[in-house]
């Protein structure tokens, strides 16, 4: 760390406020992944199918979908 402050001292003015504006940009970013909270917008989506298929088949079904269109 001590390391990267010298060498960010030895910069002019103008680009330590660059590397400073970096830096908020960074946190900024960090702070949105970090934050971020799994919505379930998606939550009941299929409930008009469960009298006809379960979850269970309905893997099922979407993994022979997918192996089908692999091999293709």
């Amino acid at each position: 760390m001590n390391k990267l402050l010298e060498k960010i001292n030895k910069l002019p003015s103008d680009l330590i406020k660059e590397v400073d504006d970096f830096v908020t940009f960074l946190i900024e970013r960090n702070k949105h992944k970090t934050n971020q909270k799994i919505k379930f917008s998606w939550r009941g989506a299929l409930k008009d199918l469960k009298p006809q298929i379960n979850s269970v088949e309905m893997q099922h079904n979407i993994r022979k979908e997918w192996e089908e269109h692999v091999s293709h």
